[in-house]
């Protein structure tokens, strides 16, 4: 899968900015049909990735390891700052704040949720 790296536009848009990664489209269209500039939650992330024809997985699974990852999922962190939504994709991550990554940024907790898209 090809994933093309976007930052935040704003230190709340860290939801949009997975949601437009995932999907290829500009964070500011998924702002616009969530109605959402601010934070998002769990039920929207998901809601929208299903409307978009993904699959998402129902459960929350907590991880350790990279490894320990599918080849594409969304990822709640507990950083240092905040709860926060990153992206893994196939090896890489893809970090709405920190940028592409080759490892978690640094957190505490850290769950996810696998993502299959159509």
């Amino acid at each position: 899968m090809d994933i093309t790296y976007i930052h935040e536009p704003t230190d709340l848009q860290c939801g949009q900015a997975v949601l437009a990664m995932v999907l290829g489209i500009p964070v500011s269209t998924v702002a616009e049909e969530l109605d959402n500039f601010r934070e998002t939650t769990l039920k929207e992330m998901k809601a929208y990735l299903r409307s978009h024809g993904a699959w998402v997985s129902d459960e929350r699974v907590q991880v350790q390891d990279r490894s320990e990852l599918p080849p594409l999922c969304m990822l709640s962190l507990e950083t240092p700052r905040c709860w926060h939504w990153s992206l893994y994709c196939e090896g890489v991550f893809y970090d709405p704040e920190h940028g592409v990554m080759e490892d978690f940024p640094e957190s505490a907790r850290r769950y996810y949720w696998e993502i299959r898209l159509r």
